[in-house]
């Protein structure tokens, strides 16, 4: 597959003029409502489906298939990170109307972080054939990990890089509107650092959601890669899909109770993928059946969430949190 510079460059502008538009957008700070994230999670599905469909269309369907796998990866994987984020701002008290701000540098962090990710790892594979059954053991690890521990816990207090912040720079007691670094007052409550640049806690914030990122970066790349060595193919499904991660936080932060067998789904995806990676040399698996599978994995996990939820709410109880506790 040959993908010219100047292709890379015009995906590149169209990432960064989406982002100016929803940066624009949401200039103010303030509450996103369902409604709200609802018609941007429709118009960042259209725009990462839409794009499928021009790969499909300039490089084949074996192009658009894999595309369109690593975007259903890598978003489904996300709906794990969405929750992660949800513990994050319950744990710093993050205000409804700064989580956007938030949430919006974060994915641009990620997708800079991701794009390093992606160079790293094609270098490895192009020069390291062995590295791919690194890859698929740790997959297969990490999918039966995730399906034995169903209960995902944060601890920022173990977070190394936000400890190392927080002793660089002061960090102020109080939220400062969507500012992330302020000059203290000398009539401050810390007149003692009184001149001093000291971070509030949304920079502390912004922080753990980006090493959180890089954690859940290190099991969608390599299962990205399960389906595509193409390292354009890798990069684009995975930048489309983390663009709309914002809108569907805002969508399903709520009701991930409701959701309580996805995490066993995305853990078949992991372990599927994996085993994929490992069989690479011995049988290759065709794109329409890994399609065929992951739409399985979770359109099972979705089914079988939503009949117990039905079940217990005709029972009178309220629909248990598993796997998100």
């Amino acid at each position: 597959m040959s993908v010219p510079l100047w292709v890379w460059a015009a995906v590149l502008a169209i990432i960064l003029v989406m982002l100016a538009v929803d940066l624009f957008a949401h200039r103010r700070a303030h509450v996103v409502r369902t409604r709200e994230a609802l018609g941007w999670s429709g118009i960042w599905v259209t725009l990462g489906l839409g794009f499928g469909a021009v790969v499909w269309f300039v490089w084949g369907p074996e192009a658009g298939g894999e595309y369109l796998a690593g975007y259903l990866i890598e978003k489904s994987l996300a709906v794990d990170n969405i929750f992660v984020i949800a513990l994050l701002f319950s744990y710093f008290a993050v205000p409804r109307e700064l989580q956007h701000r938030v949430l919006f540098l974060g994915v641009l962090g990620a997708l800079v972080f991701r794009a390093a990710f992606i160079g790293a790892g094609a270098v490895l594979i192009a020069r390291f054939h062995w590295i791919l059954y690194v890859f698929g053991a740790f997959l297969l690890y990490t999918g039966v990990k995730m399906a034995r521990h169903s209960a995902v816990e944060v601890h920022p207090d173990r977070n190394l890089v936000l400890r190392a912040m927080r002793r660089l720079i002061p960090v102020t007691s109080s939220y400062q509107g969507q500012r992330f670094l302020v000059r203290q007052d000398a009539g401050g409550q810390d007149g003692p650092r009184a001149g001093r640049w000291a971070a509030t806690p949304l920079l502390a914030v912004l922080v753990a959601v980006e090493t959180s990122d890089i954690v859940f970066a290190v099991d969608s790349i390599p299962a990205i890669f399960a389906v595509t060595a193409e390292p354009f193919l890798v990069f684009t499904s995975n930048a489309f899909a983390i663009l709309g991660l914002r809108a569907m936080y805002f969508l399903l932060a709520g009701a991930m109770h409701r959701f309580g067998y996805l995490r066993y789904g995305l853990a078949a995806i992991l372990v599927f993928v994996g085993a994929k990676m490992l069989l690479a040399d011995v049988y290759k698996i065709p794109v329409w059946l890994s399609l065929a599978v992951i739409c399985a994995c979770l359109a099972i996990a979705v089914g079988a969430s939503q009949y117990r939820n039905r079940r217990e709410e005709r029972d009178g109880g309220r629909p248990a949190a598993r796997g998100h506790h």
